[in-house]
Order: structure tokens, then C-alpha cells, then sequence
């Protein structure tokens, strides 16, 4: 697609190293295309709610309790999709932003790692007018389903008033059978897989 094609050929473009990032030094830090967000998935980190003790001796990483995801990590899972029109992610042109993810209940207030939890995603579209908001919200949606614990639900919203007709494209978004009927259209499930690719 030519650079005049496009709906918005001049996007604001973010540099990886203007991304919000818990300390790591960036992609050159990861492990290869099989574990690039494993340790965002599945951290390794003991469970520190409720244990009852706060001995060094009492906690052992190898017990398979984890901790909750938080906002940061759920901005490292959806940041690296790629836009569908432009070479750049959805981090990168401010589509996602961390201040726009939401858990319900936060990660301090979860009684026990299996609490159900409601991850809230507002996207920003780089234009009001946007036509592939829905494919956008689509791959956010489906990127959060297939990596999250069974445990969290996932709302993925345009942000209210940053597109012209984000009351339907939310509904869209919000309807689990019009989700389910447009991943078997193998054209959209093609693209969300190239959106996807630089995830994995």
C-alpha cells in the first residue's frame, strides 16, 4: 500500500525507546520469537498476598504461585501488534496506551491468584475516522484471549470521542458472536495473523 493510500500517510510515531517499559533495555533484551513474552505471561514471581509470612525463607520461587499481570504487562502483550496499514506497532503510534489499561480489581486487591479479573483496554485510533478500528480491536481482543490465564475477561473499547462512530464499533467489539463470526472470515483471520506475527 502506497504511503498516499493510506488514511493517515503522516501518524505520530513513537521510538521503541519512548515506549513504557518496566526497566527493560527493549526487544535486544528477549530470548527469540518462542519466548519473546513468556516472561510477561507466565512471570516468575512468588505470590505475595496472603501468605501469611514475610520470611525471604518462606517464599520459594519454584512453588508455581505467581504473581498477578499488571497494567505493564498487558501493554508488553498488545503494544507489539503491528498496525494493518502502517510498518510501526500499535505502540509505537500511541493506538495503546499504558494509561489506558484498566484491571478490575487491581492486582494489589485480588484475594488470591485465580480471582477473576476484567482487563480494560481503550484504544486511540490515529485518526477519527478510522476504518480498520474494528480489525485493530479485533487483534488486541484476540492477542489478550489467547495469552491471558482463563481467569481474566477482556473489554476492548475505542476511547470514548477518539472516533467518529466508536458507540458501534464498541458494540462490535463487545458482541462475543460477532467476534466469533468474524475470525471465520479467513480474509480479516489472515490479517489479524499478520498483525499478530510480530508478537510471537
Amino acid at each position: 500500500m502506497q504511503n498516499s493510500d493510506l488514511e493517515n500517510a503522516n501518524p505520530t510515531i513513537l521510538s521503541v525507546s519512548q515506549l513504557p517499559s518496566r526497566g527493560r533495555k527493549g526487544p535486544a533484551t528477549r530470548q527469540g520469537p518462542d519466548s519473546k513474552c513468556d516472561s510477561i505471561v507466565y512471570p516468575k514471581r512468588p505470590w505475595p498476598y496472603g501468605s501469611g509470612s514475610s520470611s525471604d525463607e518462606d517464599v520459594d520461587e519454584t512453588d508455581g504461585v505467581e504473581e498477578p499481570m499488571d497494567e505493564q504487562d498487558i501493554y508488553d502483550l498488545i503494544s507489539p501488534i503491528s498496525d494493518p496499514e502502517h510498518p510501526h506497532t500499535l505502540g509505537q503510534l500511541s493506538v495503546v496506551r499504558l494509561p489506558d489499561i484498566h484491571l478490575s480489581p487491581s492486582p494489589a486487591e485480588l484475594p488470591s491468584p485465580d480471582s477473576l479479573v476484567t482487563v480494560q483496554v481503550d484504544l486511540t485510533p490515529t485518526i477519527n475516522h478510522c476504518s480498520l478500528a474494528t480489525v485493530i480491536g479485533l487483534a488486541v481482543r484476540c492477542r489478550l484471549e489467547q495469552t491471558l490465564p482463563p481467569n481474566y475477561r477482556v473489554d476492548v473499547r475505542m476511547k470514548v470521542g477518539s472516533h467518529d462512530q466508536d458507540d458501534q464499533v464498541n458494540k462490535q467489539l463487545g458482541d462475543k458472536e460477532r467476534v466469533a463470526a468474524a475470525l471465520e472470515n479467513d480474509t480479516l483471520q489472515r490479517m489479524l495473523d499478520k498483525m499478530l506475527e510480530t508478537c510471537s
